[in-house]
């Protein structure tokens, strides 16, 4: 094997990104061991696929196929294999082939719903807690208003009495 063959078997087998090659038929050609992580299947269960059995969705595949431009594909998740990535696809130069190159998203994917249920249960508890002091203020503006009309009633009858008294 020569030297740079060698080094771009290398960089395939290292490449934290799934590479993933489909021809036209839109079946599996060629897979790296990153996207058989991220998608969780050795490569032979992969190989000779449609890549529909593991991608939902392949317009953007067809699209840079029919096209020949690049595709970046928006951020979408993968149920089936707990994976969150975007897949940036294109036409292989002399070949009926279009690559995608998956970037595994996912664990910033999952930081970003933990801090929205962060988020979620902080604002819940605000709430609880203006709630909360809106009941005790009413309670307090209640026990004041009875106390102040009790008064008043105390007051004016005490000022009935005194009136009384003058006479």
């Amino acid at each position: 094997m020569d030297p740079h063959t060698a080094l771009w078997k290398q960089l395939w087998d290292h490449d934290p990104n799934g590479l993933l090659v489909l021809d036209e038929q839109m079946q599996i050609v060629v897979v790296n061991p990153a996207f058989c992580r991220m998608f969780r299947s050795p490569p032979e269960t992969l190989l000779g696929r449609p890549a529909a059995s593991i991608i939902d969705e392949l317009d953007d595949f067809r699209h840079a196929l029919a096209t020949g431009h690049k595709v970046m594909g928006p951020k979408r998740e993968y149920p089936r294999h707990e994976l969150f990535a975007r897949a940036l696809t294109f036409a292989v130069p002399g070949e009926r082939l279009v690559a995608g190159i998956f970037v595994d998203l996912t664990a910033e994917w999952k930081q970003e719903k933990e801090i929205a249920a962060l988020r979620h249960e902080a604002v819940q508890e605000v709430r609880q807690v203006v709630d909360k002091q809106m009941r005790v203020a009413q309670e307090i503006a209640g026990l004041l208003g009875e106390a102040t009309a009790e008064t008043k009633v105390s007051l004016l009858h005490l000022l009935e009495l005194l009136g009384k008294e003058k006479h």
